[in-house]
């Protein structure tokens, strides 16, 4: 089999992995480095559920070749608490009822967080825009956007 051997810069830890060329970096999160947060479900860049950060963005993980982010910076779901602690995204979102079945949950929380890194404070609008790409079937919109902004408002305090 062709490997190639990478380093994966993954919640500040650096990962050496040997991979398949054609392997994603869903694919390799999950099943080589055992990282479950991030999901898998569409493999088409459809849902969302497979955001992560990667240099600073928020990407979907099922289009993004594990290759491709050779020695590149990855902050995944469970990257974002910190000392025990969840991110004040995760403590809103459990706060204000918008985890369902939870699936979505980590894309929905990585989009945000992506979000309010480049702006901290968004718009109503703003936050909609940058959602768009996730998708969920279970809780509607309406405490997702709730948990945004809640997480916004204590931050301000």
């Amino acid at each position: 089999m062709n490997q190639e051997e990478i380093i994966l810069r993954v919640n500040g830890t650096n990962y050496r992995v040997r991979i398949e060329p054609w392997r994603t970096l869903v694919e390799v999160l999950r099943e080589t480095l055992g990282l479950t947060g991030t999901k898998k479900s569409c493999n088409e860049g459809e849902c969302g559920a497979c955001t992560v950060i990667f240099e600073g963005k928020a990407v979907y993980s099922c289009l993004l070749l594990a290759v491709e982010a050779d020695n590149k910076k990855i902050i995944t779901v469970e990257g974002i608490s910190s000392n025990g602690k969840l991110h004040p995204l995760q403590k809103a979102f459990l706060e204000q009822g918008a985890v369902q079945c939870g699936f979505c949950t980590p894309g929905m929380i990585m989009s945000a967080k992506a979000l309010l890194d480049e702006n901290p404070n968004p718009t109503t609008d703003e936050i909609k825009e940058a959602m768009q790409g996730n998708l969920c079937r279970c809780t509607g919109y309406v405490k997702i956007l709730e948990a945004i902004e809640s997480a916004i408002s204590k931050s301000k305090k």
